[in-house]
């Protein structure tokens, strides 16, 4: 898997893009639609921040896309928890292959489906040393009406039901849109393409 790293404000030394080479460029042994990676560290400036190092990573391949965020006091333990939970999302999408095609073993790779003995595939997936992970469900479901909305007014409706996140049809626009709130507590806004 090829591996791009970038970082604002942080040192990456050379033992570091082993480190993420090591850990981050070999997941796509679980999972070998995997074919790119981005690592982006960043440093928080505030003081106040206990855990300063901020990772994500994005990886891509085959028409999947998983990605994490995690905040350590230093890079490599950033990679260490950034692993952990890239591990946890290839094993749900493994088990969401593997259910999709009605328990043949079969996954997808370059598009064509190919058959994995089930042997292979019980191996691969003890490699993870993760426990079966429930795939949550649809436990609730509502309905609102969706009058036009400006975003600032979206943002208010957000932060009066205490929610992370507000859907809305944008007055500006005419369609459709979300409004969440960021982890720097700023809020973002995404809005339909046209």
């Amino acid at each position: 898997m090829d591996v791009s790293i970038s970082a604002r404000h942080v040192n990456v030394t050379p033992r570091l893009e082993e480190v993420i080479h090591e850990k981050i460029g070999q997941l796509d042994r679980y999972l070998d639609a995997l074919d790119y990676a981005t690592v982006h560290f960043d440093e928080a400036r505030n003081p106040r921040i206990a855990d300063k190092e901020f990772c994500e990573i994005v990886l891509k391949g085959r028409g999947h896309h998983l990605r994490c965020k995690v905040r350590a006091p230093d890079p490599f333990t950033a990679i260490d928890l950034a692993e952990d939970k890239l591990l946890r999302q290839i094993r749900k999408l493994r088990t969401k292959l593997h259910r999709r095609h009605h328990g043949t073993g079969a996954t997808i790779r370059s598009g064509v489906d190919t058959q994995l003995s089930n042997v292979a595939l019980v191996d691969q997936m003890a490699a993870l040393d993760v426990e079966e992970e429930r795939i949550p469900q649809i436990v609730k479901t509502k309905r609102f009406h969706l009058g036009p909305l400006t975003p600032d007014e979206a943002v208010e409706k957000m932060e009066n039901m205490d929610h992370g996140f507000f859907f809305f049809i944008n007055k500006e626009t005419a369609r459709s849109a979300v409004v969440y709130r960021r982890d720097d507590g700023d809020v973002g806004l995404i809005d339909e393409a046209g």
